[in-house]
């Protein structure tokens, strides 16, 4: 399917079914700089199969047939929420990644199109180049945290401001506090348990149970879940992302005694020696909401914020409602904190599908 051309270059839509196609595609992100797990064709797979957000992929191809950028994007759909193309949905980064500034403008004007085409939606891009005028430049948001990982574990506590490396040392000599790392359908149940109780608490709906599953799957050995366990019990947990040398803890959180335990300090400190043996050099703490309080716990162990950038499109200017900061996100989550987790369990991964 072409979708428009220009500067020496053709966009097209990508069939990610096809082996071919999607092995080109998976290059082109692992031998570009920028490039994410978000926009790898692993992640579109697994979100559009966990969630049914339908996953589309732009290419801009030159004369030679080489792929010059990529737009990777989700069609998300809410009745709560509304709809909106995604790049990428239920990633923290994203956007158009491409060679060139002229691949960068061909696949902006290409998604407006496919947004146009597709009944008038807005566009929501997570990160990389801006594509210029008419989009919005959002910021002040959020911030990233990343930094190194240090030669060896007592150079890493040492990276530790003295305030958290006393509790993270707490934890360190509790010897009832013990760290597997795994894939495999127990450490899937363990995770759930605990993400699920986690966000619950923050008022946020639980993401389908099976998303984490087929995230694992299309990932292969670039993912895995580490737990902490207080002898038989798990008491955090953190589903995990590998790409070029980065370990990008994604999908973590702790029980209410994980407190008192300091266990999830000692997820982190044992996942950064878990990526060292894997051959890692940068530890990639995700997003956070500037001001939150778990902006703060990342500073505290040791991260600088850096400010993250989106972009968005739309023929008329409206964007979605999914800032946790407005007035009316803030009254579901103040409802949401309240229900008793089986029945948030039961109903959060409808509404969370349609978050993106």
């Amino acid at each position: 399917m072409m979708l428009g051309n220009g500067a020496g270059m053709a966009v097209t839509m990508m069939d990610l079914t096809d082996p071919a196609q999607a092995r080109a595609v998976d290059a082109f992100v692992l031998g570009h700089a920028d490039g994410s797990p978000f926009h790898r064709p692993a992640w579109l797979r697994a979100i559009e199969q966990a969630t049914g957000n339908r996953a589309l992929l732009l290419a801009a191809v030159g004369p030679s047939g080489r792929i010059s950028g990529i737009l990777p994007l989700h069609h998300v759909r809410s009745r709560l929420f509304g709809a909106a193309l995604v790049s990428t949905a239920f990633a923290v980064d994203g956007g158009i990644l491409a060679n060139d500034q002229r691949a960068v403008a061909v696949l902006a004007t290409a998604a407006q199109t496919l947004a146009t085409e597709r009944g008038g939606l807005s566009l929501e891009l997570r990160g990389g180049p801006a594509p210029g005028d008419p989009w919005q430049r959002l910021e002040g948001a959020h911030v990233g945290f990343v930094r190194p990982i240090a030669a060896d574990d007592e150079a890493e506590l040492l990276a530790v401001p003295r305030k958290h490396r006393a509790e993270l040392r707490k934890a360190l000599a509790n010897p009832a506090l013990t760290v597997e790392i795994g894939r495999d359908a127990c450490h899937l149940r363990d995770h759930f348990h605990i993400y699920a109780s986690s966000v619950r608490n923050l008022g946020t709906p639980v993401f389908p149970r099976h998303l984490f599953r087929a995230v694992l799957d299309h990932f292969g050995a670039d993912a895995d879940i580490l737990i902490i366990r207080e002898s038989d019990r798990p008491v955090s947990a953190v589903l995990t992302l590998y790409h070029q040398g980065r370990v990008m803890p994604y999908w973590g959180g702790g029980i209410a005694d994980a407190r008192r335990l300091r266990s999830n300090e000692l997820l982190y400190y044992r996942l950064m020696a878990h990526g060292r043996a894997r051959g890692m050099t940068l530890f990639d703490f995700g997003r956070s909401k500037v001001g939150s309080g778990q902006a703060a716990w990342k500073k505290s162990f040791g991260f600088d914020p850096r400010p993250l950038v989106y972009h968005g499109w739309s023929a008329d200017g409206a964007q979605r409602d999914i800032d946790p900061n407005s007035a009316r996100y803030q009254r579901r989550i103040a409802l949401w904190k309240k229900l008793p987790l089986p029945v948030a369990n039961l109903i959060g991964p409808l509404i969370s599908r349609g978050l993106g």
